[in-house]
């Protein structure tokens, strides 16, 4: 058994070693490749989606496509940063489900930039003090997230990816506490999430609604009689006791994060567009914003009215369809739809989420 298992041993040590020269080359070419596009863009949303697919597609096991995502997620991320550290905003502090989106998407953050508001993220990106934007724009179960929405009627930035997270809760406590709980402390979201389990378990409690789920965790860390529902990294990073797993009502909640950024992005062969509409004040003018998609055959997996706040009962609508604003027939129904629209925004085509 001691042969056979140092053989396997040495399997490996000689499996790491081709490993290593094997991304050492990729980075000198990544390196090489980042020279010679000069001042363009480091991160490519479109090339990496193109990556990531093309291995899912080879992949035979018996690595899960999560876990092969995320190491040449990593691999890239680190070739990224030979040629700069991208510097990626979200809303923080450290320890928040957008910081864990941030990181699934660019493979670890070097340069993270955790902002105490949704408004302060996109400032970030606005102003240059950021690169990329990293902001939730709707859960599973809350659904949209208003704020962003209406951030997005505003902001010159583009959207140049998507993000899908699964978002598992947890009751954390300070180590040292053995208190009766008597208040609770989360994000809004988290609580609507968390209500039935909240209900069932401690229905007697106040529920202190806070910025973040790491505010809510940094909170209760100093609370002797307090609670928060966060993620098992603000447990980690706030050193808390995790006193139960999983208590979100719905295991297959989920948030979607979007990037953002001052540039756009060239189709990747799999793409989603954001679209803001307004339809004129004309009987009918909402099925006539609808009229040349259905023309031309583009999906739409989305439609969302939003308060436009320029006037009282006036709407936006946050339109998702399938395909890159640069395809052929999406191009053609983009143009038929400005002419019976009021208002028509791309808010970014960008490649469909990767796992």
């Amino acid at each position: 058994m001691s042969d056979i298992l140092k053989n396997c041993r040495d399997q490996i040590d000689a499996i790491d070693e081709q490993m290593l020269d094997l991304v050492n080359a990729r980075a000198a070419l990544a390196r090489e490749i980042g020279a010679l596009k000069g001042e363009g863009p480091i991160y490519r949303p479109e090339r990496e989606a193109q990556v990531l697919r093309r291995l899912l597609d080879k992949n035979t096991g018996p690595l899960s496509a999560e876990a092969v995502t995320a190491i040449f997620r990593s691999v890239m991320s680190n070739c990224r940063a030979l040629e700069r550290e991208l510097a990626v905003a979200f809303l923080g502090p450290l320890g928040t489900f957008s910081e864990e989106a941030a990181n699934k998407q660019f493979g670890g953050l070097s340069s993270p930039k955790p902002c105490i508001s949704i408004d302060e993220v996109f400032r970030m990106v606005e102003s240059g003090a950021a690169d990329y934007a990293v902001v939730p724009v709707e859960n599973s179960t809350e659904g949209a997230v208003g704020r962003t929405l209406d951030l997005l009627t505003m902001t010159s930035l583009h959207i140049c990816g998507e993000i899908t997270l699964p978002v598992h809760h947890c009751l954390l406590r300070s180590k040292e506490s053995s208190n009766e709980i008597q208040r609770v402390y989360s994000h809004a979201q988290s609580l609507g999430q968390c209500h039935e389990w909240l209900n069932l378990n401690l229905g007697h409690v106040e529920r202190i609604s806070t910025g973040s789920n790491a505010q809510a965790a940094e909170l209760a860390a100093r609370d002797p009689f307090g609670a928060a529902i966060a993620s098992n990294r603000a447990a980690e990073l706030f050193d808390m006791a995790v006193e139960a797993e999983n208590i979100e009502d719905d295991p297959k909640n989920t948030t979607r994060f979007l990037v953002l950024a001052n540039h756009e992005i060239a189709p990747s062969g799999k793409d989603k567009t954001s679209l803001l509409l307004a339809a004129k004040n004309v009987p009918g003018a909402v099925v006539s914003l609808l009229a040349p998609l259905a023309k031309h055959g583009i999906d739409m997996s989305k439609f969302e009215s939003r308060p436009s706040k320029l006037g009282i009962w006036e709407y936006v609508f946050f339109v998702d369809i399938e395909g890159h604003y640069q395809d052929p027939q999406l191009a053609k129904a983009l143009y038929e739809l400005e002419q019976c629209a009021s208002l028509l925004k791309v808010l970014g085509s960008y490649p469909v989420a990767v796992i």
